[in-house]
């Protein structure tokens, strides 16, 4: 992952809520679970030239079930919720991102694959989220911002508890040796419990459930 930009005495990240460079629009095509998904990608949002090592990992390795509510946080473009909403007709997918043009370029993606069980909200974390416990998820699939910090993935990982459905599961991926080792080992204190279901690349997928 390259070292966030820094323009005039700020750094832009893709992870911010607004971004200031100009929209450079990129169509790519990707293939999950057997069914192939067409994906808009935009500049000022993670991994523009296409989807991220660490995605497809979690993609490939991941827990679903159809029926089940799941959230995409941080979603960025919306690849690994447009994927499995593609794959999974019967499942209910929110996508939330704090960064406003992901956001955007995500419902561009949910039209684009003319898809009617995925929404996408715009907020920090959880704060665009409904209610506890009206809107509570079968699993959260998170690939961390780790180049933002360990403090924000951190938080991330223990605002989800709150948010997943008793037996539910909070599945992510991480580089192991960047600092997914101890997002890892924050998931087993808070859930009691952690199974990893991949490692591969360097990165590892790290999955937890909810008593």
């Amino acid at each position: 992952m390259k070292e966030p930009k820094k323009e005039r005495g700020k750094t832009s990240h893709y992870y911010s809520e607004k971004q200031d460079s100009p929209v450079r629009l990129n169509r790519i095509s990707a293939e999950f679970f057997g069914h192939a998904i067409d994906l808009w990608t935009s500049s000022g949002v993670f991994s523009t030239a296409g989807i991220d090592k660490g995605t497809e990992i979690l993609l490939k390795n991941c827990r679903i079930k159809d029926s089940w509510d799941i959230l995409d946080l941080g979603c960025g473009y919306g690849a690994v919720g447009i994927a499995i909403a593609k794959a999974y007709p019967c499942a209910r997918i929110v996508m939330t991102d704090i960064n406003k043009r992901a956001v955007k370029v995500a419902r561009m993606n949910i039209k684009l694959n003319a898809l009617k069980n995925a929404r996408v909200v715009q907020g920090d974390c959880f704060e665009s989220i409904g209610p506890k416990p009206a809107e509570s998820f079968d699993t959260i699939l998170l690939n961390p911002p780790q180049s933002a910090g360990k403090e924000l993935c951190l938080r991330m990982i223990s605002e989800s508890i709150t948010h997943i459905k008793p037996g539910g599961l909070l599945q992510i991926v991480a580089r192991h040796n960047k600092g997914g080792k101890t997002l890892g080992q924050e998931m087993e204190k808070l859930f009691g419990n952690i199974e990893i279901l991949a490692k591969k690349s360097g990165y590892w997928v790290y999955s937890s459930r909810k008593g």
